[in-house]
């Protein structure tokens, strides 16, 4: 055997990951507001980005109205001596408002949805008036959790502002009158009670039911607490609706300073027109970029090596993330019209036409990867004449449905599951085993098990828990 040193050529394919690629699935991968803030740095560190001025600004609401009015007869000129004889008095007249139409009023103007903290704050400086006692409801309200609840001791607020228990009881019983009903309680007891209260309800049996059956009623229970209170099932059945009927979280509806508000914008609109659909790519709150003029100037009259050398990476860099930008903008609309043209029925007959699609049926379909329909569609929402729906929405699993070799959609199926609860007996409400058996009868083969993950999924309650007495 030779043992030796030896230089030897060898030739290999790898891919590389370089700086640019990255950046290119990066671009990809962002919605239209992380696009649109990633462009914002880019344009502040490259000074050959340039943002230009767009031959029009036209959001995809307006691009479809062009197209209806290309497709659409052309109406009848308009008859201008008509229009001068009804016209003919140039004098200043008041204006007559259709009261059809909406009128303005002071919330229209709001700039945002008022925050609990603010709502309380004000209605607090409306029902005290010494320093003392507002001092505690201040305290009182940075004190609440999400829920709305008092998640600080009494005593413990007492002792941060030395003064009594009693001060501070006194201060929460004002707020327990303060909209929303029940806010500022120490638990759930106390916050469906407040409710009550407010109501005028006075019954002893609702209360009881509230303060030592409240396990049972979220656990539909119902004849186990007709038997311990000794009253019919009809009658608990009506405190139990009633006490349903009440908020849990008085926090509900209000913004909170710890809420993490995310907005949603519409990165593919798809619109049916007439007999057809058309995709428009959502870019126009993206800046158009452009190379600066006076920067390529200033490369091609410059002397010094390492100047020269950094603007040419600047260069480059700008010109490979407009390209990047374009090619994101292909990528999409192509997965947006082969989804289209897979879910075709969903989006003529609804939700149960749902077929099953995966990743690699669109990457297929376009000649690209599965990684990159991944990125395409992960995070983006597309607006439809059905709703605005996340891209990922129509990719699902599929379950064997007898006559049909596809199968049908995961998705169609919660549908059908939605559909049989909705029209249940709510004496007699399903069973898991009875919706399978239902499904089964018309060609579905699905278990028990898989109904009760998609029920779950479905935010559905069991059927002991749906029953009604």
């Amino acid at each position: 055997m030779k043992i030796g040193f030896e230089l030897n050529l060898q030739q290999t394919q790898k891919l590389i990951m370089t700086p640019e690629l990255r950046q290119a699935i990066q671009v990809l991968q962002y919605n239209n507001i992380e696009l649109r803030e990633y462009i914002e740095k880019q344009i502040e560190s490259n000074p050959f980005l340039e943002v230009g001025d767009k031959p029009s600004d036209i959001t995809p609401d307006k691009q479809i109205d062009k197209i209806q009015e290309k497709t659409e007869p052309k109406k009848d000129e308009i008859d201008w001596q008509e229009v001068v004889e009804r016209y003919d008095d140039i004098s200043y007249k008041s204006y007559n408002y259709d009261h059809g139409e909406s009128k303005q009023t002071f919330e229209s103007y709001t700039s945002k949805a008022q925050s609990l903290n603010d709502h309380l704050r004000f209605q607090l400086g409306l029902s005290v008036s010494s320093k003392k006692d507002r001092m505690i409801g201040e305290r009182i309200i940075d004190s609440l959790d999400k829920k709305g609840y008092l998640a600080v001791p009494v005593s413990e607020i007492a002792d941060q502002l030395k003064v009594t228990t009693q001060e501070v009881e006194d201060v929460l019983q004002i707020f327990h009158t303060f909209d929303p009903t029940g806010i500022a309680a120490r638990n759930l007891n106390e916050c469906l009670k407040i409710q009550l209260k407010e109501r005028g309800i006075t019954d002893e049996k609702i209360f009881n039911i509230i303060d030592y059956h409240i396990e049972n009623l979220a656990c539909n229970k119902i004849q186990c607490i007709a038997k311990e209170l000794n009253i019919s099932v009809k009658k608990v059945q009506e405190i139990c609706d009633m006490i349903r009927y009440l908020e849990p979280k008085p926090s509900r509806g209000f913004v909170l300073d710890s809420d993490n508000i995310k907005y949603i914008s519409a990165d593919v609109t798809i619109s049916k027109i007439g007999d057809e659909y058309v995709i428009i790519v959502n870019d126009s709150d993206i800046p158009l970029l452009r190379i600066s003029t006076y920067y390529k100037d200033i490369m091609k009259n410059v002397d010094d090596k390492d100047t020269n050398k950094f603007l040419y990476d600047k260069f480059n860099a700008s010109m490979w993330l407009i390209k990047s930008i374009e090619q994101r903008r292909n990528t999409m609309y192509k997965v947006a019209e082969s989804i289209l043209k897979y879910q075709i029925d969903f989006f003529e007959k609804g939700e149960q036409f749902l077929k099953p699609l995966v990743l690699k049926d669109v990457a297929e379909d376009i000649s690209v990867h599965e990684s990159t329909v991944s990125r395409a569609t992960n995070g983006k929402y597309v607006q439809t004449p059905r709703g605005l729906f996340e891209l990922k929405y129509f990719f699902s699993s599929s379950i064997s449905k007898e006559g049909d070799d596809d199968g049908m959609a995961s998705t169609s199926i919660k549908s059908l599951i939605q559909d049989l609860v909705n029209n249940e007996n709510a004496k007699k409400p399903l069973s898991d085993q009875k919706i399978a058996d239902e499904l089964n009868k018309k060609g579905i083969d699905i278990s028990r098990r898989t109904i009760a993950k998609y029920r779950d999924e479905l935010g559905i309650a069991a059927s002991s828990m749906r029953k009604r007495f």
